[in-house]
């Protein structure tokens, strides 16, 4: 059994403090005060919780805040489990979550970034989700020490169109694909010097196809990045 609720007191602010700590290092994605605004001001803020065998422990948040009016978006900060619970299809029914409870005060789009190099993302946000890309940024939030390891952060910005979800391309109509590690998080951990050329190759690459005009219509977890014309 699980459930997701609202994270509507301090207690449970400080819980996902924790728990978002615990998952993304030392380098804190966000503080228990401004989760508690944000949950204030009525932008989304809940846990994940596993309520099997009679427990009842957070192993997840999803925080997103409302984006510019008139535009009727949110920006979704992060969405994470604790990495026991991946693969169970439970991130799936957290941004399902988030949808719904988007549609239910008329926003109609999510973004947000993620790191191209991580191939479990990509294949979540762009085959699973449905996410489109548009745009890449390299270096976004300058170097830091938590999810890139003190690497560069290169991202893709997503958006969610929650009324059109994307598909992947047609076979036919890829015109170029741009390979990456299956797990450079491991990597990273084992051998940061090829994460890191990683980094510099799909940059290159990206940047490359992009120049050509193509677009990077979705993903493939045994030929990478797929690119329309």
């Amino acid at each position: 059994m699980r459930s997701i609720r609202e994270l509507d007191t301090v207690e449970l602010i400080i819980d996902a403090q924790g728990l978002l700590d615990s998952i993304r290092g030392a380098n804190r994605v966000i503080d228990a005060g401004t989760l508690r605004a944000l949950q204030q001001s009525g932008n989304y803020v809940v846990g994940l919780f596993d309520d099997s065998e009679g427990e009842d422990r957070m192993v997840g948040a999803s925080i997103a805040f409302f984006g510019e009016p008139g535009k009727r978006t949110m920006h979704s900060h992060i969405t994470a489990l604790l990495p026991e619970y991946r693969g169970r299809g439970w991130g799936r029914e957290l941004k399902e979550h988030q949808r719904q409870w988007a549609f239910s005060r008329e926003v109609g789009r999510i973004t947000w970034t993620f790191d191209p190099l991580v191939a479990r993302n990509a294949h979540f946000f762009l085959t699973v989700l449905g996410a489109r890309v548009t745009g890449y940024t390299v270096n976004r939030y300058g170097i830091f020490g938590s999810g890139d390891a003190g690497d560069e952060s290169d991202r893709l910005d997503l958006e969610w169109v929650l009324a059109d979800i994307a598909k992947p391309p047609a076979s036919d109509a890829v015109v170029a694909t741009v390979e990456i590690p299956t797990d450079v998080e491991g990597m990273r951990e084992t051998d940061p010097a090829a994460a890191h050329e990683w980094r510099l190759r799909l940059r290159a690459d990206i940047e490359e196809q992009l120049s050509q005009g193509r677009r990077l219509a979705g993903f493939d977890t045994g030929r990478g990045y797929l690119f329309t014309a």
